[in-house]
């Protein structure tokens, strides 16, 4: 069990870097986000596909991979038009935003109880949220804060729909999902018509194949072993990179009450996330009579 947990860790974290390249190749594709979501979706459900057919998974249509399936289209299609809205900084932090959710949402849904660990990360997540949008009134980035938050909650929906689901509704989930992602994207391009460039289509193939297809693999494999909570714990690689590659390439940089805001949702985010792990491990010997 423990060897098994080490693993998806592995994958979750190569998962997390594989994402970070989003920003930068999205920044080089000059399509809408609708566009750009539904057949980067098109090429990674593709990937996801011939994954499924080698391992002989099946599909499964079921209520927690429909409803899965539909909160990661609202995830990618969300995060895509935030990308074009907003700094890449600003859209993948708030993104990184759905443990938080998580935790308000089995707060408020499933009646948890809060912790005061809970209370604080909650109260830093939020004045770090204020410290973005004061941001982003000055620089005009007020709507793809927004944007980029509600992908943070549909994020937080994908992870709670799908966190004990057999692997076949884990996979479906994630193909549905980039479908419903492509059948956006096609009235988009169709109304916008974006122009077609050996660069964009080489981006598209980057971000379809190696940026979406092969972490969401990893992604369904592993959120099998790992927590909800855990899970966007070691997502944390991707806020911190995401917006390194977009800098370094494309010379884009957040302002600093941005910058200051983002250093305080991912603190306390992993803060809360490193406690609930540790607050699990020592609970775990106990119930079991017997560590692992």
């Amino acid at each position: 069990m423990t060897m098994t947990r080490n693993k998806a860790i592995l994958e979750i974290l190569l998962c997390a870097a594989l994402w970070s390249i989003a920003g930068i190749l999205m920044k080089l594709i000059p399509w809408s986000g609708f566009v750009i979501a539904g057949f980067r979706s098109l090429l990674a459900g593709a990937v996801m596909a011939a994954y499924m057919a080698a391992r002989r998974i099946p599909l499964t249509v079921t209520r927690r991979s429909a409803s899965g399936g539909a909160a990661l289209c609202a995830t990618m299609t969300l995060f895509s038009v935030a990308n074009k809205l907003t700094t890449a900084a600003n859209a993948i932090v708030l993104q990184f935003t759905a443990p938080v959710w998580i935790l308000l949402l089995s707060a408020l849904v499933l009646k948890k109880r809060f912790r005061r660990m809970d209370c604080i990360a909650v109260a830093l997540t939020f004045l770090g949220i204020v410290l973005f949008f004061l941001d982003g009134l000055r620089a005009g980035h007020t709507p793809g804060n927004c944007v980029a938050l509600a992908s943070g909650l549909a994020f937080g929906l994908y992870y709670m729909s799908l966190g004990d689901c057999p692997e076949a509704d884990r996979m479906s989930a994630v193909l549905i999902g980039h479908a419903l992602t492509f059948l956006v994207g096609v009235p988009a391009a169709i109304a916008t018509r974006p122009a077609v460039s050996a660069a964009a289509l080489l981006s598209l193939l980057a971000l379809g194949i190696f940026q979406l297809g092969i972490p969401y693999v990893l992604l369904a494999h592993a959120s099998g072993w790992c927590p909800p909570l855990i899970c966007a714990l070691l997502g944390a690689l991707e806020p911190l990179l995401n917006p390194l590659w977009v800098a370094v390439f494309d010379g884009e940089r957040p302002g600093a009450t941005a910058l200051i805001g983002g250093v305080i949702v991912i603190a306390a985010v992993t803060a809360l996330c490193i406690f609930d792990a540790r607050e699990e491990r020592m609970h775990e010997p106990r119930a079991s009579g017997q560590g692992e």
